[in-house]
């Protein structure tokens, strides 16, 4: 598949890029079919530069005001990474239009950046990196308000993807 002359935003929350290599490998795949890729993720794990370019591929990364510990902390990091992902993805795009917005999980949350695009054409990609509900249930034992929560913005992720990638058929 041909990309040249296409622009694709790649938006990961929890690892930064280069670091999360399977973030990684998807861009510099699409850079080498022709595609400018442009990647916004977390400063964190010694990548704390906040503008780069490696192999052509412009990394922003964020800052996150910690790593998150129970329901205010999740609050605090997701609620922050969103801010930064929207005022970034704006920036890139005044820079240089982006036609799709390729969001990796998790959490379940970058499809409200994407909403923000969707009037200017951009399509929003959903690569379902993992389970968000199920891994709530194996870590907390129980389908209370946040699990619901997390199925709910599953949901809204799938609805308002044109296209889903999944990393393993049980997905």
């Amino acid at each position: 598949m041909e990309f040249s002359g296409k622009h694709i935003l790649i938006i990961v929350e929890n690892l930064p890029v280069p670091f999360d290599r399977r973030v990684w490998q998807e861009a510099t795949t699409l850079k080498e079919h022709g595609a400018e890729v442009s990647i916004i993720c977390p400063q964190m794990k010694g990548y704390l530069t906040p503008c780069e370019v490696i192999d052509g591929i412009e990394i922003y990364r964020h800052p996150l005001p910690l790593e998150a510990r129970g329901a205010l902390g999740y609050l605090l990091e997701y609620g922050s990474a969103i801010y930064w992902e929207i005022k970034l993805a704006r920036r890139i795009y005044k820079k240089k239009p982006f036609q799709v917005i390729h969001g990796c999980n998790p959490p379940d949350l970058i499809y409200l950046t994407a909403k923000c695009f969707k009037r200017k054409g951009v399509k929003y990609v959903f690569d379902h990196h993992d389970i968000n509900p199920e891994l709530y249930i194996a870590k907390y034992g129980k389908k209370d308000f946040f699990y619901k929560l997390m199925r709910y913005f599953e949901k809204q992720t799938f609805k308002n993807a044109v296209a889903c990638i999944a990393s393993n058929e049980s997905y």
